[in-house]
């Protein structure tokens, strides 16, 4: 598995140990767990917005 660094605060990094402990979870599992939801969220709002533009392209269009 590759590895990456990546800088983040000190506050915000003792908030992500907090969580992965409390999850029974290592940092890096949380870490990848949450980048995973971003970018399938990030995919369901691109989609809906091409689906969007879509719909107002065949309004304009007739």
């Amino acid at each position: 598995m590759a590895r990456v660094l990546i800088s983040m605060p000190e506050k915000f990094l003792s908030e992500i140990d907090t969580v992965a402990e409390g999850e029974n979870r290592t940092r890096s599992e949380l870490i990848r767990e949450a980048l995973r939801t971003y970018m399938h969220r990030n995919q369901v709002r691109n989609t809906q917005r091409a689906a969007n533009n879509a719909e107002l392209l065949e309004s304009l269009l007739g």
